[in-house]
């Protein structure tokens, strides 16, 4: 299929998802919106993928917003009644939300490459993602301060857990730039390459020894990890118990003992195909 605003492939079990508007700087234009989660759902829904990339081209990573989104998605008429068109904009700021925290809910790892400039929303699609990763060049700002609103699809409400509150703070009260370096040293991104080549080595590189791993072992951690990010450690143990008591079964732990006695890689089901309403 062809997008507006993406080119996706799927080699090694591993999915690519590439911004590919580098010369409009990747903006977040309308399309983006619709396209995003429609990929990234049918990834995770189709389960052939093991773990997912996600990659830009250009001189900037993406440079969030597009303008044309702030004018998009409004009631009809010239005379709406105010409780209703803000109601209204309340479910357009949720279906923005949910364009990035499919990313979060992704039956696989997201991994972010990130070269130049992370403006704006895509701070919000990168803190969405499992890791992230930059080129030393790359740059991160919370730019909605700086144009005089309050960030409200992800970014305010993730990174605090990624990195210290304070220096969260500080970046979403001033708009100030965190480059790459200062980034990697709070624990913003887990790794920094010299250029965008590198950086997609190494970030593949990642990718492939998630995809060597058993995809229901790796899915089991991430619901774990997710949830434990949001609950109390006591609810996260009986969640993981009860996730177990499910989804636990010896087949893929006897592929790996029989792989490492015959001096194989070990060889996995890929995860079921989720199937949707009656289809």
């Amino acid at each position: 299929m062809t997008y507006d605003c993406f080119d996706v492939s799927i080699e090694s079990r591993i999915a690519h998802i590439v911004l590919k508007r580098g010369d409009a700087l990747n903006t977040m234009i309308p399309a983006f919106w619709r396209e995003l989660p429609e990929i990234v759902n049918g990834i995770s829904d189709d389960g052939a993928a093991r773990a997912i990339v996600l990659s830009s081209t250009g001189r900037h990573f993406c440079a969030g917003m597009d303008l044309a989104v702030f004018g998009a998605g409004g009631l009809p008429g010239d005379a709406v009644e105010p409780g209703r068109k803000n109601a209204n904009m309340r479910m357009q700021a949720l279906h923005l939300q949910e364009t990035f925290t499919c990313l979060e809910r992704a039956r696989m790892p997201v991994l972010a490459a990130i070269q130049g400039g992370c403006v704006g929303g895509a701070v919000d699609m990168v803190t969405a993602c499992d890791m992230r990763y930059a080129t030393a060049d790359a740059w991160f700002c919370i730019q909605e301060i700086n144009i005089g609103m309050t960030a409200d699809v992800g970014t305010l409400q993730r990174l605090p857990k990624l990195i210290p509150e304070g220096i969260a703070r500080e970046l979403a009260y001033t708009g100030a730039r965190m480059p790459a370096a200062r980034a990697r040293e709070v624990g913003l991104v887990n790794d920094v390459f010299d250029d965008h080549d590198d950086m997609l080595d190494g970030v593949m590189g990642v990718a492939a020894e998630i995809a060597a791993k058993s995809p229901l072992a790796v899915w089991g951690t991430k619901e774990s990890v997710n949830f434990a990010r949001d609950h109390s450690v006591a609810d996260s143990l009986n969640h993981i118990a009860t996730w177990q008591s499910g989804m636990f079964q010896p087949a893929d732990m006897m592929a790996t003992f029989e792989a490492t006695t015959s001096g194989e890689a070990p060889v996995f089901d890929d995860l079921p195909r989720v199937r949707r309403g009656l289809e």
